[in-house]
C-alpha cells in the first residue's frame, strides 16, 4: 500500500504537470500524497503554521521591492543609456561590441537581478547590432546567454534573497561576497570575448558617444547600485530598507528618462506583482516537501551517508555542485534551492563549509543550468526573440559554459575571493 502511494506521489504531480497544472500545484500534490505515503498525515495540521514560519521572514521583504526596481528599471529607458556608457567605455577594443554586451551585462545586474530579464533585454538590441557588425548570429546571442548569467549573481539578487531567507542567512553579507565572484565571471568573458574576436577577426567600434552627455545620462542608472550596497555595507541600511531606496531611485531615474507615466507604472507593479506571487507560492509548497524532509531526518542521512563513505569538504563540495548543476537544467531556480539546500547544505557545513561562500557557489552553479541542455530557460529566450536556432544556440553557448564552470571550480577551491569583502566590510 505504502508503495503504490508513494508511486502515486510522483506519477500524479508528473501527470499533473503534463496536463497543463501550475508547477506549485503540483509540487504541494506531490508533497501531500508523500506525507500519505510515509505515513505521517498526521502531520499535515501542522502545515498551515510551518508554511507561515516559512515566509515569514524581514529579509523576503526585500524581494517585491528588488522585482519592482528590475520592472520599472527595463521599462525606464535604461538599457540603451548603459549600452552607450559600455560602448565608451570598452567598444575601442578589438571586439568591441562582444566587450559592450559583457559590460552592460554587468551595469543591468547591478538593476534588474535577473538573468532572463538581461537576456531579454540584450538580445532585442545588442544581438542586432552585433549581427549587423559582421558578427555571426549564433556567436551574438551565445556571448548575450553567458554575459546574463552575470545578472543574479552581482547585487542586488533575487536568488541571493531567496536563499537568505531559505537558510536564514544575512542578505547583505551574502550580497558583499557575491561581487567579486560576479566580477570575476564578467573578466573571465572579456577575455574569452577578446580571444573570439582576435581569432574571428570581430571589427572595432570607430564611433564612439560623447563623453559628458553619455556619462551625465548614464549616472542615474549607475547609482542604483551604489545606493543599494552603500547603505548595506555601512550598517545605513536593512537589505529591505534599501529595496525601497531602490524603488524611489528607480523612479527618479525613469522620470530623468522621461520615461515614467501612469501606464508603465501600472504594467510594472502588475508583473512585479505576479511574479512575487508566484515565487511566494513555490516558497510555501517547497516548505512542505522541507517539513516532511525534517521530519524523515534526511540532512542527518546525507551528513551519515557523507562520513560512510569518507569524502572529505572538496569531494563533498564537487558532488553538491554537481548535483546542483543537474538540478538547474531541469527545475525551476527558486524550486531547486528550496527542495534541496536545507537537505544537502547542512551535510558542507558539518565538514567546515563556511555559509555564506557556500550559498554564492550554488546560486551560481544552479543558475547556470539557464544556458545548459536540455531546456536552458535563456537560450529558450533568445532564440526566440532572434530567431537563431536553439541547438546551434547551445551549441554556440558550449565553449563558455566551461569557462563559467572553471571560474565556479576556481571560486570554490579559492573561498577568499568570495569572502574577503564581507570580511573587509566587518560583515563576518
Amino acid at each position: 500500500m505504502i508503495k503504490s502511494l508513494a508511486g502515486l506521489g510522483i506519477l500524479a504531480p508528473l501527470a499533473a504537470l503534463a496536463a497543463g497544472v501550475g508547477l506549485a500545484w503540483a509540487l504541494g500534490a506531490a508533497g501531500v500524497l508523500s506525507f500519505v505515503a510515509t505515513d505521517r498525515a498526521d502531520f499535515l495540521a501542522a502545515l498551515p503554521q510551518r508554511a507561515f514560519t516559512q515566509v515569514d521572514v524581514f529579509a523576503l521583504m526585500a524581494m517585491p521591492m528588488f522585482i519592482l526596481v528590475g520592472e520599472l528599471m527595463n521599462r525606464g529607458g535604461i538599457t540603451r543609456v548603459l549600452i552607450d556608457f559600455s560602448t565608451l567605455l570598452v567598444g575601442r577594443a578589438r571586439g568591441g561590441l562582444g566587450h559592450v554586451n559583457v559590460a552592460t551585462s554587468i551595469f543591468l545586474s547591478g538593476i534588474s537581478g535577473s538573468a532572463m530579464a538581461d537576456a531579454a533585454a540584450l538580445s532585442t538590441t545588442l544581438v542586432p547590432a552585433m549581427r549587423e557588425r559582421g558578427y555571426k548570429a549564433d556567436y551574438a546571442g551565445a556571448l548575450t546567454a553567458a554575459a546574463s548569467m552575470i545578472g543574479p549573481v552581482i547585487p542586488p539578487s533575487i536568488i541571493m534573497i531567496f536563499y537568505g531567507a531559505i537558510m536564514s542567512l544575512d542578505v547583505g553579507a551574502l550580497f558583499a561576497a557575491a561581487i567579486v565572484p560576479g566580477l570575476v565571471l564578467a573578466g573571465s568573458l572579456f577575455v574569452a570575448n577578446a580571444a573570439f574576436a582576435r581569432a574571428q577577426n570581430h571589427p572595432r567600434l570607430t564611433e564612439r558617444p560623447p563623453l559628458v552627455p553619455t556619462v551625465l545620462r548614464a549616472l542615474p542608472a549607475l547609482a542604483m547600485p551604489v545606493v543599494i550596497m552603500c547603505g548595506i555595507a555601512f550598517g545605513l541600511t536593512t537589505p529591505t530598507e534599501a529595496g525601497v531606496i531602490a524603488v524611489l531611485t528607480a523612479l527618479a531615474a525613469a522620470a530623468f528618462y522621461r520615461q515614467l507615466s501612469l501606464d508603465m507604472l501600472t504594467q510594472a507593479m502588475k508583473s512585479a506583482t505576479v511574479l512575487t506571487g508566484a515565487i511566494f507560492t513555490l516558497f510555501v509548497t517547497g516548505a512542505l516537501i522541507n517539513f516532511l524532509a525534517a521530519l524523515l531526518g534526511l540532512p542527518a542521512l546525507v551528513s551519515a551517508w557523507v562520513d560512510g563513505v569518507g569524502l572529505d569538504l572538496n569531494g563533498f563540495m564537487l558532488l553538491l555542485l554537481g548535483l546542483f548543476l543537474l538540478a538547474g537544467t531541469v527545475l525551476d531556480t527558486q524550486i531547486a534551492l528550496v527542495l534541496m539546500v536545507p537537505i544537502l547544505a547542512p551535510a558542507a557545513y558539518a565538514l567546515g563549509a563556511d555559509p555564506i561562500h557556500l550559498g554564492v557557489l550554488i546560486c551560481l552553479t544552479i543558475t547556470l543550468g539557464l544556458i545548459s541542455p536540455p531546456l536552458g530557460g535563456v537560450v529558450l529566450i533568445i532564440s526566440s526573440t532572434t530567431g537563431v536556432s536553439y541547438w546551434r544556440l547551445m551549441h554556440a553557448v558550449l565553449p563558455f559554459f566551461v569557462i563559467e564552470i572553471v571560474v565556479i571550480l576556481i571560486l570554490a577551491f579559492a573561498p577568499e575571493l568570495t569572502l574577503a569583502l564581507p570580511r573587509a566590510l566587518g560583515m563576518l
